[in-house]
């Protein structure tokens, strides 16, 4: 979120204090990002746990590298937009015999 956005969002919140037990080192490494990034321990504590909990929010996977063959499409008789007719010639082992 921009700052403008967040400051909106801020205001429609609101806040309950409470006391959690969290793992010392877990607990070190969310004030070691509240100073690098200039927010409260709380901040960041409370954006971890939106995120946990907010299933729609994606996250960047690094996806491994697939292999690119060269060619020139799919093989004689193959029609992509047809499922039936490809799971036909997969189940048949006719495409195994155009290969």
């Amino acid at each position: 979120m921009v700052d403008a956005e967040m400051h909106a969002y801020d205001e429609k919140m609101t806040s309950v204090r409470t006391t959690i037990r969290i793992d010392e080192d877990l607990y070190r490494r969310a004030k070691a990002r509240s100073a690098r990034t200039g927010r409260t321990v709380s901040e960041v504590i409370e954006d971890a746990v939106r995120e946990a909990l907010d299933p729609t929010v994606e996250t960047e996977v690094d996806l491994p590298e697939l292999p690119v063959f060269g060619g020139s499409g799919t093989r004689p008789g193959v029609d992509l937009n047809d499922s039936s007719a490809l799971r036909d010639l997969m189940d048949g082992g006719q495409l195994d015999a155009m290969r």
